[in-house]
C-alpha cells in the first residue's frame, strides 16, 4: 500500500530510477529541477542558494487569527495590504458564545479590509482553504496562511501554513526566511477501488510517515501514473491532509484535470502545466499503490494512529484497549474513556458522523456519500450524521442537483460552510461519545473534552464514503468497499455569483482614513520587553509526552471566542493538559515585575545565590520568566496563540528534545521565546519549579553561538546543562533580543 524509500531517487522521462545512472545530474542540480523548487526560486529573493528568503503571492487568514495579525502590523506600521489579504470567516461563526465578541471581530475584519485593501469572506460563505482554492490559487504560486492546512499543491499552487507573525513579515514586505528544504517524492500508482476515498490515501500516508518524522520540514511533491486518473475533488482531498505528516509543504504535476478545474472556477488563466523536466531528484520518496489502498480509520488522538477498518472489525476489543490506555497516559488519568463499550455484538457502534470543512466537505466527496445513503436511513437511534459543504457555491450545486435532497431523506443535516467540528466548536459529541469525522484532526481535546471537568469523547477520521456507509447501516462500522452502490456521475457546476454579492474585494483600493471598529474585547498586545543580559528560568510546565499538541499549549474549542484578548485568551494556556501553569506562570510575572522596579524577590535572591556570590547584584541584568519543557512541542495548527499566550504570562523560554514543527518554533521566535533545544540523549529529570540559569545570553543570541551552558538550580544541588539555539537568522537573533517581533519593527521605524 505504502513504502518508503530512504536513499535519494531520480525521475527522467517519466520514470522513476531509485539509483543514479549514467548523465544524471548531482543531487544539488536535480533538486533544482524538481516542480517544488521552481516555484519556490520564482518567489525566492535570497542570493544564497541554501537559505531561502520567499515573499508570496497572496496571504488568507481565518477570524481566529486575523484581528492579532492586524493588530501586530499595526503596531509594527502598517499602512496598507500589499498583496491580495483574504479575511475569512469559517471559525467564529457561531455567534453565540461569548456575547458580542464573534460579530466584533467580523465587524473589525471588514474595516480593515475596507482600510488596508483586502478581501473579506462573511461567515458560512466558505471554509478558509474552499476559498483560497476557488478564488486565490494559481498554477505556479505561493500562498501563506495562518492556518496549518495552508495546502493548495495538487492545483499547482504551494501553500505554507504558519503562525501570525510571518503574515505580519509578508504585510510589512518582508520575507518568509527557511533553509532551502528537502524534497520528497510521492510516486502514486495504481487506481484507487470503489469506495476508497482521499481520507483512506492520506491516512494511510500519515500512518506511514509521520511517527518516525520521514518527511517532517520537507516538502511532498506528487507525481507518477497515478495522479492521472484522480479527478481535483479527490487530489486535494490527499493534499490538504498532508499537513498531518509534519511537511513543509506540497506540490503536484498539473494536467487537463487541473485545466479543466480553473476553467470551471471562472479562471483559466490560472492555469499551466507543471510537469517534471529533465531530470530530477529527490531526497527520498514514499510510494502509494492506490490500488492496494484500502477503507482505513485513524483512531484517537492523532491521524497518523491509522488502521485499516477491516483491522479494526477483525480485533476490536485489543485496539481499542490499546486506545483507551494511550487517553490513560496522555491525560494523566484525569478521565477514562471507554471505547471498548462501542463493541456490541462484536462490531462498533459509533455515535455520530459528520463530513465537513477543507477536507471533507468538497463535491465529490458529498456527491459519493448521497450516493451511498440513496433511499437509505441513518436511522432514529443516538447515531446522527451533519453534512457540511464547504463554501456556498458548493452548497448551491448541491441543492441543484439533488445531493443535499438524498443525504436529507437519509436523515442528514445539511449545515452552512463551518470548519467548527474540526477544531471543537461544533457537532461536540457527548461524553464518553465515539464521532467519526472526514475532518483534519483528531488529537486530544479538540473535539470539546474538557478532561479536567471529567468530560471526554473520542474523534476517528474515516472518509466520506465510510462514513455514508457507517450510516446506512445505523452506525455499525462499515468500510464503503463493503456497500454496493453506483459512483455517480457529477458534472459540478461553479457558481460565483453568491461571492460576487456578498464578498468585498478591496484589494488595491485602500481607504487610509477608515476607521477600524473595536469591539470591547479587541485589545492591543501587552508591553513586551527586550531580552536582558542573563535569564533565570523557573520551569512551569514539565512534560514528558512523546508529543504536545498546539491543542494542549492552547486549547481551540470555546477558547476561540477570545483570541482578540491576548490577556482572557492566556488564562487557557495549557489549561486542559497542565491547569497549574497559568498561576505557576503568573506569580513568575509578578517577581519580574517587582525586580524591574527594584523590588528584587526572596525567591529570586535565593536562586541566584546558587550560582553566585553577589546574588542582590546578579538579578539586575537577569530577566525572571517562567518556561516550559516538554520533549516534542507544537504538532498541530499553526496558531500564534500557543507561544504568544506563554509570552503574555511572562514566558521567556521553552525547552525541548526537538520541536514537532517549524512553524511552532518560527512562533517563539516572533514572540521572543528563545526556543532552546538539548541533546536527545541528555536526560532531563526536573520538574516544575526548578530552575534554569542561563548567563549572558543575550550575548549568546547576537553573537550566533549555539551552544550554550546553564546550571539547573533544583531541590538536590545545581547541575550543569548545555543548551542549543541553533539556525537562528541574523533577523531572528534581532527579534529575540528586541523580545518579539513588534519591539523589532519599533526599532527598525525608529531608526529610519
Amino acid at each position: 500500500m505504502v513504502s518508503l524509500i530512504k536513499n535519494g531517487v531520480f525521475v527522467k522521462d517519466g520514470k522513476l530510477f531509485e539509483s543514479a545512472e549514467a548523465g544524471f545530474p548531482t543531487p544539488d542540480e536535480g533538486r533544482e529541477q524538481t516542480i517544488a523548487y521552481r516555484v519556490m526560486r520564482s518567489h525566492d529573493t535570497s542570493d544564497d542558494p541554501k537559505k531561502m528568503r520567499l515573499k508570496f503571492d497572496a496571504l488568507i487568514s481565518h477570524d481566529i487569527t486575523y484581528v492579532g495579525i492586524i493588530q501586530t502590523a499595526r503596531a509594527s506600521g502598517l499602512k496598507e495590504f500589499p498583496v491580495p489579504y483574504v479575511l475569512t470567516n469559517c471559525h467564529n461563526s457561531l455567534c453565540a458564545v461569548g456575547g458580542t465578541i464573534n460579530e466584533d471581530d467580523h465587524v473589525f475584519g471588514l474595516s480593515a479590509a475596507k482600510k488596508y485593501g483586502g478581501i473579506y469572506v462573511p461567515a458560512n460563505q466558505a471554509v478558509i482553504h474552499q476559498y483560497a482554492r476557488e478564488e486565490l490559487s494559481f498554477c505556479g504560486g505561493m500562498i501563506l496562511g495562518s492556518d496549518s492546512h495552508t495546502r493548495y499543491g495538487s492545483y499547482g499552487c504551494m501553500g505554507v501554513g504558519e503562525g501570525g507573525g510571518e503574515l505580519v513579515k509578508q504585510l510589512l514586505s518582508n520575507t518568509y526566511d527557511v533553509d532551502a528544504p528537502e524534497v520528497v517524492l510521492v510516486w502514486l500508482e495504481g487506481e484507487p477501488r470503489r469506495g476508497v476515498g482521499p481520507q483512506d490515501v492520506a491516512i494511510a500516508l500519515c500512518g506511514a510517515v509521520f511517527k518516525n518524522g520521514f518527511v517532517k520540514n520537507k516538502v511532498l511533491e506528487f507525481a507518477g501514473p497515478g495522479v492521472a486518473g484522480l479527478d481535483a475533488d479527490y487530489r486535494i482531498g490527499i493534499d490538504v491532509m498532508t499537513t498531518e505528516t509534519s511537511c513543509l509543504s506540497s506540490i503536484w504535476t498539473t494536467d487537463d484535470r487541473i485545466k479543466e478545474y480553473y476553467e470551471n472556477v471562472g479562471r483559466p488563466e490560472a492555469y499551466r502545466e507543471l510537469k517534471l523536466e529533465k531530470t530530477a531528484y529527490y531526497d527520498s520518496a514514499v510510494k502509494i499503490d492506490l490500488s492496494k489502498v484500502e477503507c482505513m480509520i485513524a483512531l484517537p488522538f492523532h491521524p497518523s494512529n491509522a488502521y485499516t477498518i477491516k483491522q479494526l472489525q477483525e480485533n476490536p476489543e485489543a485496539i481499542l484497549k490499546q486506545v483507551e490506555e494511550e487517553c490513560r497516559e496522555t491525560l494523566g488519568g484525569k478521565v477514562e474513556l471507554k471505547l471498548t463499550d462501542k463493541i456490541v455484538g462484536g462490531k462498533i457502534v459509533a455515535d455520530q458522523g459528520s463530513i465537513v470543512g477543507c477536507s471533507g466537505g468538497t463535491y465529490s466527496n458529498l456527491a459519493e456519500a448521497a450516493a451511498i445513503l440513496d433511499g437509505a436511513s441513518i436511522g432514529n437511534s443516538y447515531f446522527d450524521l451533519s453534512v457540511y459543504p464547504a463554501s456556498a457555491p458548493i452548497s448551491l450545486a448541491v441543492t441543484k442537483d439533488g445531493t443535499s435532497a438524498r443525504l436529507m431523506s437519509a436523515g442528514a443535516v445539511m449545515k452552512p460552510a463551518f470548519c467548527g467540528p474540526c477544531f471543537g466548536a461544533g457537532d461536540t459529541p457527548a461524553h464518553n461519545a465515539l464521532s467519526l469525522r472526514h475532518a483534519t484532526r483528531n488529537f486530544p481535546n479538540r473535539e470539546g473534552s474538557k478532561p479536567g471537568q471529567g468530560q471526554i469523547s473520542a474523534v476517528a477520521l474515516m472518509d466520506a464514503r465510510s462514513i455514508a456507509a457507517t450510516a446506512k447501516n445505523g452506525g455499525v462500522l462499515t468500510a464503503a468497499t463493503d456497500i454496493d452502490y453506483e459512483i455517480p456521475k457529477t458534472d459540478y457546476k461553479y457558481d460565483r455569483t453568491i461571492y460576487e454579492k456578498r464578498v468585498y474585494n478591496g484589494f488595491g483600493k485602500a481607504q487610509p482614513d477608515y476607521e477600524l471598529r473595536l469591539g470591547p474585547n479587541i485589545t492591543d498586545w501587552p508591553k513586551m520587553y527586550a531580552l536582558g543580559e542573563n535569564m533565570l528560568m523557573k520551569l512551569a510546565a514539565v512534560i514528558f509526552d512523546e508529543v504536545t499538541t498546539t491543542d494542549e499549549l492552547i486549547p481551540s474549542g470555546e477558547t476561540s471566542s477570545y483570541r482578540s484578548n491576548p490577556l482572557k485568551l492566556s488564562e487557557f494556556a495549557l489549561s486542559r493538559r497542565v491547569p497549574e501553569y497559568v498561576g505557576r506562570a503568573k506569580a513568575v510575572q509578578a517577581a519580574d515585575i517587582e525586580r524591574r522596579a527594584g523590588k528584587v524577590s526572596q525567591e529570586i535572591i535565593d536562586a541566584l545565590s546558587k550560582v553566585t556570590d553577589n546574588p542582590e547584584e546578579l538579578a539586575k541584568t537577569t530577566d525572571f520568566v517562567s518556561c516550559v519543557f516538554a520533549k516534542k512541542p507544537g504538532d498541530g495548527s499553526a496558531r500564534e496563540q500557543a507561544a504568544s499566550c506563554q509570552k503574555v504570562l511572562g514566558g521567556g523560554a521553552n525547552i525541548c528534545y526537538e520541536y514537532a514543527t517549524k512553524r511552532y518554533r518560527s512562533n517563539c521566535i516572533n514572540w521572543g521565546i528563545v526556543p532552546f533545544t538539548i541533546d536527545k540523549d541528555t536526560p532531563f529529570d526536573y520538574a516544575a519549579d526548578d530552575y534554569v540559569f542561563v548567563p549572558d545570553i543575550r550575548a549568546a543570541i547576537v553573537s550566533g553561538r549555539e551552544e550554550i551552558p546553564a546550571k539547573v538550580i533544583s531541590k538536590d544541588g545545581v547541575h550543569d546543562i548545555t543548551l542549543y539555539v541553533r539556525g537562528l537568522s541574523d533577523e531572528e537573533k534581532t527579534i529575540i533580543k528586541e523580545g518579539c517581533l513588534m519591539n523589532y519593527y519599533a526599532a527598525l521605524n525608529a531608526s529610519t
